[in-house]
């Protein structure tokens, strides 16, 4: 059988991932990045079972560094511990329920096995142009470059060029709740996610990443914190954190350049997902808040059920990319609301049943992609 070739478009999780199942499913493969290098905003990430499952599909489950655990705390802002919940291994038994992981190391480990399978990786550079006929894509980069594809693979992120390019809009829209995120020392008070709902902001939290690192976060009403140093930045973080007791006592912020702020924001195309022979996948597609930390979990699962239609097709066609969007709408649909459902109840004061819901979300979640 004659090779195919495929453009992935971001090498963050849903483009990496789709590139080592491709590669190693025979295709010829190149990732386009618009970054320099491999890096990650922020600091931490929160992968919960669903996620593990396709990374160890993939080959970097156990390259990956973190810290384990099985249980959430749940804490008034006073530190009052109110509930400890057992977490289900969405996973399977063999995976953690979560795992806290610093996100540059995750991209770090994506990007060597994509290398390693086979990816032709290309740095710096960035999709201007998509020409499109019956048997293929021609791609013309920034720097004049082009390439044709039997298929391209849009993974390029909330503000997806290749999306741009096609002439979809996503009506992205803030949800009206910032973040503030920072990476610091783990201190051994702290061994698993735990939540603190209420007080100064509307949550407080904070993950373990590995047995000397977490990172800490802190959920406030989206404002333009963009005209603040990196100084005054950790100085507004301390005293939103000054609010609250129990292990977030132990927390050490003290480095301005391990802050960073962002908004919240959501979108959900619907089906199709796909343009001829471009198809979208990960924040490209849905995006939503980190209130059931499953934004990753949802990108890589994109990846794991492309990969495996495509790999299943005699050939590149309209009914395998129709039949992925089919399979991965509803799903992504019920977390993308589920997550939105929950910032909301907090912007109204609303007390919504959170546990019920997240019930729902996590049995959806224990059944594979």
């Amino acid at each position: 059988m004659t090779t195919r070739n495929v453009l992935v478009v971001g090498a963050g999780s849903a483009g990496t991932a789709t590139a080592i199942l491709l590669a190693e499913g025979g295709w010829a493969v190149d990732v386009a990045e618009t970054r320099p290098s491999v890096t990650a905003l922020g600091s931490g990430i929160t992968l919960q079972g669903n996620a593990l499952r396709v990374l160890d599909e993939l080959g970097a489950w156990q390259r990956l560094s973190g810290y384990p655990f099985d249980t959430l705390g749940m804490r008034a802002p006073d530190g009052t511990l109110l509930a400890e919940v057992d977490d289900v291994r969405t996973g399977g038994p063999e995976l953690p329920a979560t795992l806290g992981s610093y996100r540059p190391d995750l991209a770090r480990v994506l990007t060597e096995r994509a290398a390693e399978a086979g990816a032709q990786l290309r740095f710096g550079t960035t999709v201007t142009g998509l020409r499109q006929d019956d048997r293929g894509v021609r791609v013309t980069f920034a720097d004049g470059t082009t390439g044709r594809y039997d298929l391209v693979v849009g993974a390029d992120g909330v503000r997806s060029t290749t999306r741009a390019l096609l002439g979809i809009d996503a009506a992205t829209r803030a949800t009206g709740m910032g973040i503030w995120r920072a990476f610091t020392r783990r201190p051994e008070s702290i061994t698993r996610t735990e939540l603190y709902y209420g007080g100064r902001c509307y949550i407080a939290g904070y993950c373990p990443t590995g047995e000397d690192g977490m990172y800490a976060y802190l959920v406030e009403d989206a404002r333009d914190r963009s005209d603040l140093s990196p100084a005054e930045g950790l100085a507004v973080m301390r005293e939103l954190a000054a609010h609250y007791g129990g292990p977030w006592r132990d927390v050490e912020l003290t480095d301005p350049d391990a802050v960073n702020y962002t908004w919240f924001e959501t979108h959900l195309l619907d089906p199709p997902w796909h343009r001829g022979r471009v198809v979208l996948a990960g924040d490209a597609v849905h995006t939503c808040p980190p209130t059931i930390a499953q934004g990753a979990a949802q990108a890589l699962e994109d990846a794991s059920v492309l990969a495996e239609l495509l790999l299943a097709a005699d050939s590149v066609d309209d009914e395998v990319l129709t039949a992925y969007a089919r399979r991965r709408h509803p799903r992504a649909r019920t977390v993308v609301d589920a997550s939105n459902r929950i910032g909301q109840w907090l912007l109204d004061g609303e007390r919504g049943d959170v546990p019920e819901l997240l019930a729902e979300v996590t049995a959806l979640l224990t059944e594979p992609a």
